[in-house]
């Protein structure tokens, strides 16, 4: 990450998904960074998506060790064992519906709450939430995976109007949405058939990739791991 300051501070949310061990694999590896730290339900300190309380503590504790150059959450829920996404307006449920808005919606708009005053004020810093390509409205010529793609579209628009707030505070701050392409994980393993995604550690080097390349300028945008900014 040579945009951010010699011995710049990371987070990642979500270190025991594929993409998100990924990433902080290779933060940790950068030797420009002092310190990478991955949050999940089981690290220290914990934080939990349906438990409100622990993000905030979370944020909390993990002020003093701040402030951060480089906040990711790579979060991410599309089906569960009793959930598959669905395919038609008749297969949505309220449980469902709830459960993807959490995870996909709710939790990481707690990250922006919570997280965001965590940021360098007079450094250059990001800060990135991981959303996808299906959440685009304008992209949508499909259909189906209907509470996927809203409880991304809704997060979406949560980013956005982050962006326009913290950048009064932290002028050199990045508040962007990225799409990280189809990965080899447990996400996305159900849909993948024949063709099979792109490794973990491929997809996380293209998305710290973008996250570099990004001025001030493109704070509040949505971008492929290509570097493509995407519709909303």
């Amino acid at each position: 990450m040579h945009s951010l300051p010699d011995g710049y501070r990371a987070l990642v949310m979500g270190r025991s998904g594929a993409i998100g061990a990924a990433l902080l694999q290779q933060l940790q590896a950068d030797p420009r960074c002092a310190l990478a730290l991955g949050l999940g339900r089981r690290s220290d300190p914990a934080i939990d998506f349906d438990d409100e309380a622990s993000v905030a503590r979370a944020a909390a504790q993990l002020r003093a060790q701040g402030p951060f150059h480089c906040i990711v959450n790579a979060t991410g829920l599309l089906h569960t064992p009793q959930f598959p996404p669905e395919k038609r307006l008749a297969q949505l449920n309220y449980a469902q519906l709830e459960a993807t808005f959490r995870a996909n919606t709710f939790g990481p708009a707690l990250v922006l709450a919570h997280f965001a005053p965590l940021l360098a004020r007079h450094d250059r810093s990001l800060l990135a939430v991981l959303s996808a390509k299906v959440g685009s409205i304008g992209d949508n010529r499909l259909g189906g995976w209907y509470s996927y793609r809203a409880s991304k579209a809704a997060l979406n628009m949560l980013l956005k109007t982050a962006a326009i707030e913290v950048a009064r505070t932290h002028p050199q701050a990045t508040l962007v949405a990225l799409h990280p392409g189809t990965v080899d994980s447990a996400l996305s393993a159900p849909f993948n058939g024949a063709t099979i995604g792109r490794p973990a550690a491929d997809a996380a080097a293209d998305l710290l990739r973008v996250l570099d390349s990004l001025s001030p300028e493109a704070t509040g945008g949505f971008y492929a791991y290509s570097g493509e900014k995407l519709p909303w």
